[in-house]
C-alpha cells in the first residue's frame, strides 16, 4: 500500500510547508501531487493533510508515516551511494582465507598497500587451516582463497599470483646436503616434517613421493615456518617448502636445499574467486597489488606466462 514516492512525497510537503513548494521540489505539478496525495488517503482510508487550515497540516497519520520515512530513505538513499559506487568498481568486500602457512610474508604487506589505495573496500583474513574454504567461497562466505590446489569448480576462476619451486630443506651436516637434487627413495629414512594438513594437501606427497610409491620413515608437524626451519637445522628431519619462503634461513647458513628430482616440482599460486566477481575492479587491482608486492620481496618466483612450457 505505501510506496517509496508516497515517503518522499509527505517529507516534501513537511519540508517545503505548502503543497506548491512540495511539487517543485518533486518537479511534478501540484495538481499531480493533489492527486497522488488523494489517491493515498482512499487506500489508507484515513487523511493525511488537514485541508482546512492555512497552510494545510499534516495529521496524525501523515506523521507516523514520516518517522517510517526517516528511518527509511536515508537507509534507501545510502544503498543507492553504495550501488553506484559498486557498480564504478570502487567500493566492495574482500575477505580472504589462505591454505598456505608461509603467505604470510607477502600477503600482510599486498594488504596493507591495497587498503592505502581502495579504503572503501571491506578486508579480513583468515587462515583456512580447519575448514573447507572452497565451500566457503562457493556460499559467499569469502570472496578470495589463496591456494596451490585448485579443483574443478564451474563456478570458481583460479587467478595465478605466480610459480614457485617446491624444495627440500636439510641441515648443512645432513648427507642429503650434497647432492643438488634427491629422488623419492633418498628419503624413505628420512623424518619429513610437514605443515600440519592431511597428506593428499602436501605437494611433497602428491607430487614427488606417492607417485613413486614411497614414504618417509616418519612424518613430524609444525605449524610455523620458523619452527619448521629451527628442527631442520637443528637435525631433526627435513622439511619440503615454497623456495622463496627458506632465503632467510640459507642467508644464515643454517640450511641447504635440494630440488625434488632432476627438473624439480613447480607449483602455482593462485587466488580462488567466484566466477561472476573475477573482473571486478578492487579485485583486479588487489591481484595486481599482490603480484607487484611478491616480485618486489619474494625470490626464486616466476610468472606463470613463463611457465607455460613446464
Amino acid at each position: 500500500m505505501l510506496e517509496i514516492r508516497h515517503l518522499e512525497t509527505l517529507t516534501a510537503i513537511r519540508e517545503a510547508g505548502s503543497l506548491q513548494d512540495a511539487a517543485e521540489r518533486l518537479h511534478v505539478t501540484q495538481s499531480a501531487l493533489s492527486h497522488q496525495l488523494r489517491d493515498l488517503e482512499v487506500r489508507l482510508k484515513t487523511p493525511l493533510l488537514n485541508r482546512r487550515t492555512r497552510p494545510a497540516r499534516l495529521t496524525t497519520a501523515a506523521l507516523r508515516i514520516l518517522a517510517l520515512a526517516d528511518d527509511i530513505l536515508p537507509k534507501l538513499k545510502a544503498t543507492e551511494r553504495e550501488l553506484q559506487r559498486l557498480s564504478a568498481g570502487r567500493t566492495g568486500r574482500l575477505h580472504l582465507a589462505i591454505e598456505c602457512h608461509s603467505c604470510f610474508q607477502w600477503l600482510m604487506p599486498s594488504l596493507d598497500s591495497f587498503r592505502q589505495d581502495w579504503p572503501d573496500v571491506t578486508l579480513d583474513l583468515s587462515a583456512a587451516f580447519s575448514f573447507a574454504p572452497l565451500p566457503a567461497l562457493l556460499r559467499g562466505d569469502l570472496d578470495v582463497v589463496i591456494t596451490s590446489d585448485p579443483q574443478a569448480l564451474d563456478a570458481v576462476k583460479y587467478l595465478p599470483l605466480f610459480r614457485y619451486e617446491l624444495v627440500l630443506a636439510v641441515a648443512a651436516a645432513n648427507p642429503l646436503a650434497q647432492y643438488k637434487y634427491i629422488q623419492p627413495e633418498q628419503l624413505a629414512d628420512q623424518v619429513l616434517i610437514t605443515y600440519p594438513v592431511d597428506k593428499q594437501r602436501l605437494d611433497v606427497y602428491t607430487a614427488f613421493l606417492d607417485p613413486a610409491g614411497v614414504e618417509p620413515a616418519s612424518i613430524r608437524k609444525a605449524e610455523l615456518t620458523p619452527i619448521i626451519a629451527q628442527l631442520v637445522a637443528s637435525q631433526r628431519g627435513v622439511a619440503a617448502l615454497p623456495n622463496w619462503a627458506l632465503t632467510e634461513y640459507l642467508d644464515q647458513g643454517w640450511l641447504r636445499i635440494c630440488h625434488l628430482g632432476e627438473h624439480g616440482v613447480w607449483r602455482t599460486l593462485y587466488a580462488a574467486v567466484r566466477l561472476e566477481d573475477a573482473d571486478a575492479p578492487y579485485l583486479q587491482a588487489f591481484m595486481a597489488k599482490a603480484r607487484e608486492i611478491c616480485f618486489k620481496t619474494l625470490d626464486g618466483i616466476k610468472a606463470v606466462r613463463e611457465e607455460r612450457g613446464r
